[in-house]
């Protein structure tokens, strides 16, 4: 029998471990972007990819649509549209590339930006795919401390006048200032204004991440940094994957050209999926107003239950806000919990949950808060995750603690 074939002197330095087999989603699901199976608008998808297919599927021939490489242009215009109304962005569709996902638009800005050693700031709680491309890329990212209000602008000053100092520039501020991730917080009109202030005086980018900000519970938000900015010094993300389906891999990438023409240059893929774009563009010009309501008022829903589930199940042993909208609730359980081994004791119980640590460039400060999102399971199925957690915690760690009427009931 032939020996199995020895890959491992062959990678390349700083390649990852290896991924987890994966063996199915955990009964009670709390991770990732997951979102409400009941609300992927399946008929009304058929009902576009039959339309548009008919019409225009003899474009699958070429590369492009014969839209360009910048993505179909039919869904690059309902996105200047949808911007213009919903972010205040005043762009024209050649002013929007379509990407593998925001994921992508992520690498391409990165792979424009960056090399090794450079810094950036970020936002101290923020996305840990954004944390992790960082990593392996070698970049300083320095972390800005959060309010209620999202990136708290004394601590970004007080940082960057200290990196002038020592002669280091950031080459971006990376933010999620519309239903942070994972903080749920909405920068408000006026501190977006100071912010893009102290970004100019100091010659630095800003990357504005808004793949969250069509989840808003009111459906009201202020006017995106890009568009306060008049798209100066600013580069926009968003994407289709909460609004509609995380699996479409759908997002956009927002720049003047620019600097677009040189971030086209390096998407080397031959082009973002085709068919999703098609799809994409003719249901969302129909049903895309009248679909995120009705998804964002299921969401707030879910949200309550997880919080009444909390409440209930912890006690005041877990403390958290109430989000404006997103899919995310983070929270702080006692300072003797550390989530990172709460997550592995869940999983085993069948509870998956992102811990704190993999959110935060501050370790200490997120070893006892976790990430639950609760916009894919059912009300009762959260109501019975959260059970089942504070059981695991309880057995763990001793909290919550239950009272003693609970222990004789």
């Amino acid at each position: 029998m032939t020996a199995p074939f020895d890959v491992a002197p062959l990678l390349a330095p700083g390649t990852p471990a290896p991924a987890v087999k994966w063996n199915g989603f955990p009964k009670y699901n709390f991770i990732g972007g997951h979102n409400d199976a009941k609300h992927v608008p399946v008929d009304a998808l058929i009902e576009a990819a039959t339309a548009v297919l008919k019409r225009e599927g003899a474009t699958l021939a070429t590369y492009g649509l014969n839209s360009g490489p910048l993505g179909y242009r039919p869904l690059r215009e309902f996105l200047a549209d949808k911007l213009k109304g919903h972010a205040g962005i005043a762009c024209s569709p050649d002013e929007i590339l379509i990407t593998s996902g925001s994921m992508q638009g992520l690498d391409l800005v990165n792979n424009l930006l960056l090399t090794r050693g450079d810094t950036v700031l970020i936002e101290q709680e923020t996305y840990g795919g954004a944390l992790t491309k960082l990593g392996r890329l070698g970049v300083n990212a320095v972390g800005i401390p959060l309010d209620g209000e999202g990136l708290r602008l004394d601590a970004l000053q007080q940082k960057l006048e200290e990196l002038k100092a020592k002669g280091v520039k950031p080459k971006y501020i990376y933010t999620i200032p519309t239903v942070q991730n994972p903080t749920g917080a909405i920068m408000g009109e006026a501190r977006r204004k100071a912010l893009l202030k102290l970004a100019a005086e100091h010659g630095v980018m800003i990357f504005e991440d808004e793949c969250y900000s069509d989840l808003t519970w009111s459906g009201e938000r202020p006017p995106s940094l890009y568009a306060l900015a008049g798209g100066e010094g600013v580069i926009h993300i968003g994407s289709f994957s909460k609004s509609i389906a995380p699996a479409l891999r759908v997002g956009y990438l927002v720049a003047r050209w620019e600097v677009l023409s040189r971030i086209l240059a390096l998407k080397a893929d031959a082009g973002s999926g085709s068919l999703e774009q098609m799809v994409l563009a003719e249901f969302c010009r129909r049903h895309f107003a009248d679909h995120v309501p009705r998804l964002s008022k299921t969401l707030a829903g879910k949200l309550q239950v997880l919080r009444e589930a909390l409440a209930e199940q912890f006690g005041t042993a877990a403390e958290f806000g109430d989000p404006p909208g997103g899919i995310y609730l983070w929270i702080k359980l006692p300072d003797n919990v550390d989530t990172v081994k709460l997550a592995q004791a869940a999983q085993a119980a069948g509870v998956s949950l992102n811990p704190g640590p993999e959110w935060s460039t501050n370790k200490d400060y997120a070893r006892c808060r976790l990430r639950l999102c609760f916009a894919n399971p059912d009300p009762e199925t959260i109501r019975q995750g959260v059970a089942v957690l504070a059981d695991v915690c309880r057995r763990e760690f001793g909290v919550p603690v239950r009272s003693a009427n609970l222990d004789k009931a």
